[in-house]
């Protein structure tokens, strides 16, 4: 007895409990960008202060014991912000990446976080009277430094007898009848309290009105208060008792930021921001919906399509896509996977790669039951999963290389989109070769199915494969007009790149973008105008829907980008903020390096493993057919003016990972011909393998239609540029592995001889 069947039964079920298991216990965590709120991503920087009385040690060094220091004080000043859920992780060495869910407002946050706190307390010598000195806020004196007090009237310091670290605690408080106002008070450790009572006591030296017995209280290179000591206080006897206040013209939000600040502690070192991210809680919402909604029609349609072409078969692998979703979202949960936009994208793509594995061993087993050589379905099928084992393996390790190099070279939520595809592809397989197998092993042994074997969906050859056997048509007899064709559509692709120009998005080119929901319809020109009036004549406006526009500038501080807001909300009567990026310079020159590494580390990877797998002939085509695409995608994105971003990099790679699929679909099938056939000539043995993979090609490329036709119909904005993207990648990936990748392979066969 073949305990086979069993064993694949058992482990299928194993797989599909653990992961029912896991999807109902572990909870899959959303990105900001699907839930709201904001990310600042934040870079250190080397410390330009000069050494103090507490500190002569230098600069300080930026590298990954700093930024740990630094990570630590920021989650006392975020813990201190009432943030609900934050998070907040290192990034390489040097970046710090805060996630901060349900905060629009990201202002108040980026400047607590971003200020170095660096509170200290000075001697004053004295007024600074020269010209120089007034000039000059670091004079040339050593050990000492020019600041303008709360007054404005310059005052010359001596080094730092005290630092932030010597405090103990602060707080922000009120005192209606001293007539102070709001003010923080201060209470410093043992050490510090010792250091205050010997500053205080040198200043107390000094006749009362010299500015010599005032003490100068230091935020961040900035004077915050230089009281005078009190005249009750004795010379060298000092302020005991460990506790002082802060005054100054605080009101109840700067007092309690600067008692944060002062609890929260100084930073190691400054901190720049280098990009922040803003969603609105209600476009979070609309994209969790649309993506749902997408995966269920597109789902639903591919599934329809699947029964009607393969019957019995096609209602099992309907059964094992709903397994590859469950498996999919457990893979997610189990890895702490956080689930974003793009990633939600990649979720629903995956299903496509899974209808691809099953449509591959449905149509091996046509063959095999056509050619007689299997005189039943269940001797079919069990041939058609051992022949289509490689063709499966191949187009999925390209796909996982893809999946691999945008989690190592790309950031953000596109890492996000490659963790994703990647956990969809592996259970693409699982759910393939292991639940499909197991229900149609069992499903082939039914008495009745025996009986009638055409409802299993094997037993005929399908419509495609039918004609294509009657006509049997000649397609690589001359394979140059193929090149030709493809010719022609790349130099119409290029010159939409040397014409219209790429229109790289903020991501790539640093700068601030913001959308909006407006109130009432605004045209895109009119408000191009308004924004130009308000001094922002390079703002580029684009509608992405019926009351939704988005604006696109340079870099732009946080009171410009109010005054972006104020122009369209007046020009609207209303406007709601839904999305707000901002994207250092140096950090989008990064990502745009980076870009082209991953497309160019990822065009290499391909034609090494395709090399490998087959012979440097047939991946030089298939690598040559990926740079085809890559031109013609880019080129129409070119002509249609829609921004190359980060998401567009994901459906980039993707694209890549499709068009090698067909590629090493057609391939595998050269190769096993090559070794059945001995001496037939090449390209009558590449036009034998086109043929007899075209079904697969078109059933799979109608399936992963309707998944993609869904994401661009109800994905938004945003998903729905990636959908088309892939759209258009699809079609020109198909054509490519067929009508480029495979003449092209003739011809070099040809000039080789």
């Amino acid at each position: 007895m073949n305990r086979s069947p069993h064993v694949r039964g058992l482990i299928a079920l194993a797989v599909v409990a653990l992961s029912l298991y896991v999807a109902l216990t572990v909870p899959v965590t959303l990105g900001l960008d699907l839930r709201g709120g904001t990310q600042i991503v934040l870079e250190t920087r080397p410390s330009t202060a000069p050494a103090t009385d507490a500190d002569t040690d230098g600069d300080a060094e930026t590298d990954t014991d700093v930024t740990d220091r630094t990570v630590e004080v920021l989650r006392g000043r975020i813990d201190a912000l009432g943030v609900a859920e934050p998070t907040i992780t290192r990034s390489g060495t040097d970046r710090i990446v805060v996630e901060l869910p349900g905060l629009q407002d990201p202002r108040k946050a980026a400047d607590v976080l971003g200020r170095t706190a660096q509170l200290t307390f000075h001697p004053v010598l004295g007024t600074a009277v020269g010209p120089d000195d007034a000039a000059d806020p670091l004079p040339k004196r050593a050990r000492e430094q020019v600041m303008p007090d709360e007054s404005g009237h310059p005052l010359r310091l001596r080094t730092a007898s005290l630092t932030g670290n010597e405090v103990d605690k602060a707080a922000a408080r009120f005192d209606p009848q001293g007539g102070a106002g709001w003010h923080v008070t201060v209470d410093f450790t043992g050490a510090g309290e010792a250091g205050w009572a010997r500053l205080t006591g040198e200043a107390a030296c000094h006749a009362a009105g010299d500015p010599a017995r005032r003490v100068a209280i230091v935020l961040d290179d900035k004077i915050i208060s230089s009281p005078e000591v009190d005249p009750s206080v004795a010379c060298r006897s000092g302020i005991t008792g460990g506790s002082t206040r802060i005054t100054g013209s605080f009101d109840d939000a700067e007092a309690k930021e600067l008692a944060l600040l002062i609890n929260g502690g100084a930073l190691p070192v400054p901190v720049e921001t280098i990009e922040q991210r803003t969603v609105g809680a209600t476009l979070g919402a609309q994209a969790v919906t649309a993506g749902a909604w997408a995966a269920v029609i597109g789902t639903a349609l591919t599934a329809v399509f699947i029964i009607a072409v393969y019957r019995i078969m096609g209602v099992l692998a309907t059964v094992a896509l709903a397994c590859y979703g469950l498996i999919s979202y457990a893979g997610l949960a189990a890895l702490g996977a956080t689930l974003t936009l793009p990633g939600l994208a990649g979720f629903v793509l995956a299903i496509g790669m899974a209808v691809d594995a099953n449509v591959l061993v449905f149509e091996r087993a046509r063959e095999e039951y056509a050619s007689r050589l299997r005189p039943t379905p269940r001797s079919s099928l069990a041939a058609g999963f051992r022949q289509a084992f490689s063709a499966i393996a191949d187009s999925n390790i390209t796909t996982l290389i893809a999946a691999g190099l945008l989690f190592l070279l790309a950031s953000g939520p596109v890492r996000g989109f490659g963790v994703t595809l990647g956990i969809g592809v592996l259970a693409s397989m699982v759910s393939a070769l292991v639940i499909t197998r197991a229900l149609a092993d069992y499903a082939v042994a039914r008495p009745r199915l025996r009986r009638r074997p055409r409802l299993t969906g094997i037993a005929h050859t399908g419509v495609v494969r039918e004609r294509l056997g009657r006509t049997a048509p000649n397609l690589m007899g001359h394979p140059r007009p193929w090149l030709a064709a493809s010719a022609a559509v790349l130099v119409l692709a290029a010159s939409g790149i040397a014409v219209r120009g790429i229109d790289l998005g903020v991501e790539f080119t640093g700068g601030r973008l913001v959308a909006y929901d407006t109130a009432t319809p605004v045209h895109p020109d009119r408000a191009r105008g308004a924004l130009a009036d308000a001094g922002f004549p390079r703002a580029v406006v684009q509608s992405s829907g019926e009351n939704q526009l988005t604006v696109r500038t340079g870099q732009l501080s946080d009171a410009q980008a109010a005054t972006v807001t104020e122009t369209v909300s007046g020009l609207a009567g209303g406007a709601d903020k839904i999305r707000d990026e901002a994207i250092g310079p140096s950090l989008g020159k990064e990502l745009r390096q980076g870009a082209i590494v991953a497309l160019m580390v990822a065009l290499g990877a391909q034609l090494v493993y395709l090399a490998a797998r087959f012979r440097w002939l047939l991946g030089t085509s298939a690598v040559a057919a990926l740079a085809h695409d890559v031109v013609i995608l880019v080129g129409v994105f070119a002509w249609l003016g829609k921004p190359v971003d980060g998401v567009f990099l994901a459906a980039l790679l993707t694209v890549i990972g499709y068009s090698v699929n067909d590629s090493v679909v057609v391939f595998d099938r050269i190769r096993e011909l090559g070794r059945r056939k001995g001496e037939e000539p090449f390209a009558r043995l590449a036009n034998r393998a086109l043929l007899q993979t075209l079904p697969r090609t078109v059933n799979t490329g109608m399936g992963a239609a309707f998944i993609l036709t869904a994401l661009a119909v109800l994905g938004g904005d945003t998903l729905s540029d990636f959908a088309l993207a892939l759209l258009i990648g699809l079609a020109v990936g198909t054509y490519s592995s067929m009508f480029t990748a495979t003449p092209l392979a003739i011809e070099l066969h040809r000039r080789r001889r």
